[in-house]
């Protein structure tokens, strides 16, 4: 982890207190210790295996748990099973009696769901390791944040729609505030508000919402200015195209093609490639792009040859 990353969890952290434990007939509790850098002092800090089912996730948590399935969890499954516990806590805030769950899930979705799967399918013994913490919406948010930053298994557009929704909630819808307390850049920032403000219909014609990129939404964001309509039409109607494929009617139309559809949908098609034969010089014209082959068995003075008449015809026109 980065000395950035380090300074951002220490500005969320640096004030909790620690919880205090408490005996539950078969829960575990682990301790240990974190020096505190300004004052010296030491904190205790309890960890519990709990339940899954007793935990839910925070409703403002980073990814979207639904998204989750065995498939893009079964690194962290077959971890799991290796190492035959969970080494690593989520983090987790105790929720008021009567609300149907114990503590809702700040850090671990990933973990929840793995452990979840586990104890369902003949792996019983498996228990969720949590670290109880007491933490205001805006540091959860910037804990979750500054956890699964650098990790690939969150995508893009998860990340966005966070940072859109926390940007009105946490900052008042100022942008500049919220890239201070993240110490990001207003510029890194922006990209991301952008994937997330994207249309709907735009977000419809990627295979999955976890496959749209920030990249992509900045390729996007100028067909939108310059032809909005039209590249929205043409993006209902590779929606509908990836809806037959997920209902199993058809392959998915990739990534690449969507892309170039959309610019298609916004400036026409590329121009057609005009080819000609002039001697031994293959010539293709594509718009104002022309393009020469030649075979590499030909001597120089037969290329400079054909590059000498192909010089004085082209100029002619």
């Amino acid at each position: 982890m980065s000395k950035r990353h380090d300074a951002i969890f220490d500005d969320v952290l640096k004030d909790l207190s620690a919880p205090a434990a408490s005996d539950k007939a078969g829960a575990r509790f682990l301790k240990r210790s974190n020096a505190l850098a300004e004052s010296g002092e030491r904190e205790e800090k309890v960890l519990r295996w709990v339940d899954p089912a007793i935990c839910v996730m925070w409703t403002r948590h980073n990814r979207a748990y639904d998204l989750l399935n065995e498939d893009n969890c079964r690194d962290l499954i077959d971890s799991l099973k290796a190492q035959g516990q969970q080494e690593f806590p989520a983090i987790v805030r105790k929720l008021p009696a009567g609300q149907g769950a114990e503590y809702e899930v700040i850090c671990g979705a990933r973990r929840h769901f793995a452990i979840s799967w586990l104890r369902a399918n003949n792996y019983a013994q498996f228990r969720y390791l949590v670290e109880v913490r007491d933490l205001t919406d805006e540091e959860a948010f910037r804990l979750a944040d500054i956890e699964n930053r650098d990790r690939a298994d969150l995508s893009d557009y998860e990340r966005a729609r966070d940072y859109l929704q926390a940007l009105d909630i946490y900052y008042g819808g100022k942008q500049k505030t919220m890239a201070a307390r993240l110490e990001v850049s207003e510029a890194w920032l922006s990209r991301y508000l952008h994937l997330a403000r994207l249309p709907q219909p735009i977000l419809d014609a990627w295979p999955r919402l976890t496959e749209i990129k920030e990249l992509h939404a900045r390729s996007v964001r100028p067909l939108l200015q310059d032809a909005e309509e039209k590249v929205l039409a043409e993006a209902r109607a590779i929606a509908a195209e990836q809806a037959r494929a997920r209902a199993g009617q058809g392959a998915h139309v990739p990534v690449p093609r969507v892309l170039a559809r959309l610019k298609e949908a916004a400036h026409g098609a590329a121009p057609a490639a005009e080819k000609q034969v002039q001697g031994p010089l293959a010539v293709e014209r594509r718009g104002k792009k022309i393009r020469l082959e030649f075979p590499d068995t030909l001597s120089e003075a037969d290329l400079r040859a054909a590059l000498d008449h192909f010089l004085a015809e082209h100029f002619r026109q």
